[in-house]
């Protein structure tokens, strides 16, 4: 599957529980929205990434990958710590001069 430059960035350092967040994917000012909290900015995204990494261990490989308007939809089995892994959780990116603007992660 092809995905979009800064799709495949995120997804290649997700592979890795020790790895650091894939900042240069995404827009200085840019939006990750997962667990019913809003993380803004890079500094944000970089403490929600490690947090996330530390606390279920998880990785996810991307399985399916739909458009959705402006959205890139991939649908991906992701594996960890948590109740009920693996689990298929949707990433809904919205990409703009070649960054993720936006990140919507959700079942």
């Amino acid at each position: 599957m092809k995905l979009p430059a800064p799709v495949q960035l995120f997804f290649d350092a997700d592979k890795s529980a020790d790895g650091s967040a894939p900042l240069p994917a995404f827009a200085p000012d840019a939006i990750v929205k997962d667990e019913g909290r809003t993380h803004v900015g890079h500094a944000a995204i970089a403490q929600w990434w490690r947090a996330a990494k530390d606390q279920y261990r998880h990785t996810a490989e991307p399985r399916e990958l739909a458009r959705d308007g402006g959205r890139t939809v991939v649908r991906a089995e992701v594996t960890g710590q948590f109740p009920g892994s693996p689990a298929m959780l949707s990433f809904a990116f919205r990409i703009g001069n070649g960054r993720i603007d936006t990140l919507e992660i959700g079942a």
